[in-house]
């Protein structure tokens, strides 16, 4: 045996808000398009992505140190109504679900 495992290794990232690492699949994708930070949560729009919690408190912490700005290069400042739209929905979608 060579000492391999057939486990595959979960790929990992930063979250923005809190700096904290964890499963990609964990995370919540955005893109900049235009002067907008918009979710992906398909993970295929294109684009250079950043990853957050989908929570409001680590979206509110990447929007107050200009996280999204950094991560994706955008020349100003990015307009975060549809992100925090969508992790409110996502939510009260988890909430309702016992």
């Amino acid at each position: 045996m060579s000492g391999r495992t057939r486990a595959r290794a979960c790929p990992e990232r930063t979250c923005v808000g809190c700096r904290e690492r964890a499963a990609k699949a964990e995370l919540l994708r955005t893109v900049a398009i235009k002067d907008e930070c918009v979710p992906d949560p398909s993970g295929t729009l294109p684009g250079r992505g950043a990853y957050v919690h989908p929570a409001l408190v680590c979206l509110d912490q990447a929007v107050r140190r200009r996280a999204f700005t950094r991560a994706l290069r955008a020349p100003g400042a990015l307009d975060t109504k549809a992100l925090r739209q969508h992790v409110e929905q996502r939510t009260v979608a988890e909430q309702a679900t016992p």
